[in-house]
């Protein structure tokens, strides 16, 4: 049997290869990797051949490549979402560094316990 962890990335790993399977078809480099952590990163070229990793946020079904609001979309929905992500990657994506979207859902829930 396969630990939460495991199981989680699976699915990660899962919605990230049908994401590629989706933007190679349109013309967009997208490749399989993992990130340092372990955790599953689909590499994606944009239209200047800079890269971006698109990772997958599990508790709030989403794809995401960074922590800007216009840097994620649903997963739910993965046309709209391969749609969403060829979009941006033929616009270029953002200068500078990738920031990281972190959100610790158990930090949030620990906040409510105390007030």
């Amino acid at each position: 049997m396969q630990s939460g962890r495991a199981q989680s990335f699976a699915y990660q790993q899962r919605l990230l290869t049908e994401l590629g399977n989706g933007l190679r078809p349109r013309g967009i480099a997208a490749v399989l990797m993992a990130a340092e952590d372990g955790r599953p990163e689909l590499s994606v070229q944009d239209r200047r051949s800079r890269i971006r990793k698109v990772y997958v946020n599990v508790p709030f079904y989403w794809f995401y490549w960074g922590d800007q609001p216009d840097e994620r979309t649903s997963c739910l929905n993965l046309e709209a979402a391969i749609d969403r992500v060829e979009q941006v990657a033929r616009n270029g994506w953002r200068t500078g560094e990738q920031a990281e979207l972190r959100i610790d859902l158990g930090l949030i829930s620990d906040a409510y316990r105390r007030a």
